[in-house]
């Protein structure tokens, strides 16, 4: 019987793997659709930002209750994935908690420590839960997570708190097992929270303990590898996303926007003709980002680590003001295209007009307050301007007051109308 439970594990868990494999590569290839861009500069600063925002979490302490929340169960992701190892050995090698003889009275410590950060896990979740569909927060019944979305959150925070509810269920059971001697169960210090309730199933049988133990064991197990496949289709691949992106955040100062090298080189060759290549180019020069192949592949990377928490949004005057803008939606909506892109089903399609509306892009004011809320230095602004940039200059798109100012620069180097000679004229007035 033993061997057989061996083989259906083995199967369970090569075949998540495999599933998780196979969609973290269809991930990889649907960020680099996006242009290259070099962001190695810097080390220093951006191991800084990883360390800070990611690890750190220092964005989401500007509301510390929170933030502690968040922490606990950010946390407890990690930290009890830790037992995961020890589960993993034990199904494969048909063993029972295989560290316990190794740690000795250290291994009951480390799970104690595991049940209370699994109590935190789970009682943070519920408060989350409460906080989107009781209180109601407003960042978080937004139109915006009509739908999927919406649902997407409650699915994770619910799956969270079965699978502590598992873990917990799982050692009390052993506890009780442990006192009783029973065989196969490998004595270990009382752990801090299930040694506690064990006597509470006192009065169960030895079959109907070991049934608990074992059904807890693999529904925990096997709720972990249904997760870990879930996990890439959600808005819950940020906790993995949120490290590489928090590396490579833009450095450069708040406000200040990227030049275009095509322009850059349009300007070099008109002063300096004599650089310019002596034969046309065979590709013809693009200004701004129409569809997600325009884009950079850290900005795909920005859509797939958004975690949908709102809080760009909520900054956002335009959003805030009623305007069509939301920086979040425009990240959801970069990440759909991708992922159509990416299964080849792009039916002719764009980013602009067909997901991201000109309404929404000049709505924007960009104040960067978006950028300066989210927790991993998503910027929904980068996107925005790129696709602003490709309506004025590949479609002179427009509205007329911008067209107006645009003339200006041209012909008074000022977006007013007025003559540059006659800027001093107010002295004599």
């Amino acid at each position: 019987m033993q061997i057989v439970s061996q083989v259906i594990f083995f199967i369970a868990l090569g075949f998540a793997i495999y599933l998780f494999s196979r969609r973290a590569l269809g991930i990889r290839r649907n960020i680099l659709l996006g242009r290259d861009v070099a962001l190695n500069d810097q080390p220093a600063a951006r191991w800084k930002n990883l360390l800070l925002l990611a690890f750190g979490q220092k964005k989401m302490f500007r509301n510390p209750m929170v933030a502690v929340l968040h922490f606990f169960v950010y946390a407890g992701f990690v930290i009890i994935n830790i037992e995961i190892l020890e589960i993993v050995i034990d199904g494969l090698a048909g063993t029972h908690r295989i560290f316990a003889p190794v740690l000795g009275s250290l291994y009951g410590v480390l799970i104690g420590c595991f049940e209370i950060l699994a109590a935190l896990v789970a009682i943070s979740c519920a408060i989350f839960l409460v906080r989107r569909n009781i209180i109601k927060l407003k960042r978080f019944i937004s139109k915006d997570l009509n739908g999927w979305p919406r649902s997407d959150a409650n699915y994770i925070l619910i799956t969270e708190i079965v699978l502590m509810v598992l873990f917990l269920t799982m050692n009390t059971a052993d506890q009780a097992l442990q006192a009783r001697g029973a065989e196969h169960y490998v004595l270990t210090s009382d752990f801090w929270i299930t040694g506690n309730f064990a006597p509470l199933l006192a009065g169960l049988s030895d079959s109907a303990l070991v049934a608990i133990e074992r059904g807890a064991w693999w529904l925990h197990i096997l709720g972990v590898l249904a997760f870990l496949n879930y996990l890439p289709f959600s808005k819950h691949l940020h906790i993995i996303l949120a490290f590489p992106n928090a590396y490579f955040a833009d450095l450069r100062p708040k406000g200040k926007m990227e030049n275009m090298p095509e322009i850059q080189q349009e300007v070099l060759y008109a002063m300096q003709p004599e650089l310019a290549p002596t034969t046309p180019s065979e590709t013809v020069p693009k200004f701004g980002a129409k569809d997600i192949q325009d884009l950079t592949w850290k900005n795909l990377l920005d859509a797939y680590a958004c975690t949908e928490c709102g809080r760009c949004s909520a900054a956002c005057p335009a959003t805030q003001t009623g305007k069509a803008l939301s920086p979040r939606l425009i990240m959801m909506k970069t990440r759909d295209r991708a992922e159509e892109v990416g299964r080849g089903q792009a039916e002719g399609k764009t980013l602009l007009r067909d997901y991201i509306t000109e309404e929404e892009l000049r709505a924007c004011t960009t104040c960067n307050a978006c950028v300066q809320e989210c927790p991993v230095s998503i910027n929904p602004l980068h996107i925005i301007l790129q696709m602003r940039r490709h309506l004025v200059m590949e479609e002179s798109s427009a509205p007329q007051e911008w067209n107006m100012m645009f003339s200006n620069i041209e012909n008074n180097m000022a977006p007013w109308k007025f003559s540059p000679d006659d800027r001093d004229a107010w002295i004599q007035q």
